[in-house]
């Protein structure tokens, strides 16, 4: 009896339709675990990389610095060096064609927002896609057991005399698909809910640090206007005594 019950041979003896839906939960599901491990990866590289980034910024190195060396790497800059090499480029730009500190100010921000759209883009990249298995997955694995058990009870109407053991390999097999719904489906919601809240954290650290940046290269730019402004006043008196 046990044998007749195994997973393996109720999967095999399944009907046709319910073997497409347990395979597809099983590419659900493989899919999910992988999407996992790599979000895992990407996330903790994130991590690492903007706790790195500012231990380096407020070390006291100076901006020019930071960024020449940003610039030297070979790697495609992401995350909060992305930010930072946005905004620093944007306020060189803006230093040479402007003397107005509030709109070097906007200009910056309009540029850093933009690098803060496309990195909060890549960390919650196939999100979706975990969210969609986890919501899903359920509903498809019971859409099976529903067919199987409706293949199993239309089959007893054939039969004069139904017992307990000519429904049960049917009831079985179909609530497999139940099985390997959830089995898909809890691992992704878990997923989706944990790597959510690391990557709200990871952008408000973006957003803060682009704030504080942005007052940094105010104050910058504030300071340099003022020194020039100051060395023209003095000049302008040498030049009348």
């Amino acid at each position: 009896m046990s044998s007749d019950l195994s997973i393996f041979r109720l999967v095999m003896e399944a009907s046709v339709l319910v073997q497409l839906v347990m395979l597809l939960l099983l590419l659900a599901s493989v899919l999910s675990w992988f999407l996992i491990f790599h979000k895992y990866k990407l996330l903790k590289q994130a991590s690492a990389d903007a706790s790195r980034f500012e231990d380096e910024f407020w070390s006291g190195s100076d901006l020019s610095e930071i960024f020449t060396k940003l610039n030297r790497r070979r790697l495609e800059r992401e995350g909060m060096e992305k930010v930072f090499e946005t905004g620093f480029a944007e306020f060189a730009r803006s230093y040479k064609h402007s003397s107005d500190p509030a709109f070097m100010l906007a200009s910056i921000q309009r540029s850093m927002k933009v690098a803060l759209s496309r990195e909060e883009e890549k960390l919650e990249s196939n999100l979706s896609l975990l969210a969609t298995i986890g919501s899903t997955s359920p509903y498809i694995g019971l859409f099976g057991t529903v067919w199987g058990i409706m293949s199993s009870f239309t089959a007893l109407g054939n039969v004069q005399h139904a017992t307990l053991a000519m429904v049960a390999p049917g009831i079985a097999e179909a609530l497999i698909a139940t099985a390997m719904g959830l089995f898909a489906a809890i691992p992704a919601v878990i997923a989706y809910n944990r790597y959510a809240d690391i990557v709200e954290r990871l952008v408000g650290r973006y957003e803060n640090f682009a704030e504080e940046f942005a007052t940094i290269l105010q104050r910058q730019a504030q300071k340099k206007m003022t020194q020039a402004q100051t060395e023209a006043n003095t000049a302008t008196e040498s030049a009348s005594a």
